[in-house]
């Protein structure tokens, strides 16, 4: 139990850091002359992520956390501050973009086009399954999967008028 809750602190905290971090972000491009787009969509993307982590709390405090998907998950959490490290002061929560700039090719965007959201995808499934809730990882993973073709439709649109 004591791990449980510890994990689940340390994840809300991480997540309220970043969420922190990004809103600095993006408020610095935009006095730059960056660009919103699919905002729309974004109060969708808060809410299921503020439902997933009140659902571990609800359902995990008290669980056993296996320590091999533990290992995995902290694992992503490397891969998620490669990510954030990579893109820098141009990391946000949200699409922004700024026109005329090149995308980035450094980090893990040498290899994948959107790994933050491959991080996040695994990090929305093994969490939960770290605790033993298979069909709580499942219901989110659809979830997630749903507005992720959403929002990689957008961003990606976003990012080739961008670098136009």
């Amino acid at each position: 139990m004591i791990l449980s809750v510890a994990l689940l602190a340390l994840v809300t905290a991480q997540r309220l850091g970043e969420l922190v971090l990004a809103r600095r972000n993006t408020r610095r491009l935009l006095a730059r002359g960056a660009v919103e787009t699919g905002a729309g969509h974004y109060p969708f993307i808060v809410a299921l992520h503020a439902a997933w982590l009140a659902g571990l709390w609800l359902l995990a405090w008290d669980r056993a956390v296996n320590p091999w998907l533990l290992a995995v998950f902290l694992g992503l959490q490397a891969l998620r501050v490669w990510v954030i490290a990579a893109l820098g002061e141009r990391w946000t929560t949200r699409i922004i973009t700024l026109p005329g700039e090149p995308l980035t090719r450094r980090g893990p965007y040498r290899f994948l086009s959107h790994p933050n959201y491959v991080v996040v995808a695994a990090e929305i499934f093994v969490l939960p399954t770290a605790f033993g809730l298979i069909g709580f990882a499942l219901a989110f993973s659809v979830l997630n999967a749903t507005m992720m073709v959403v929002r990689i439709s957008s961003e990606t649109r976003a990012l080739r008028t961008a670098a136009r």
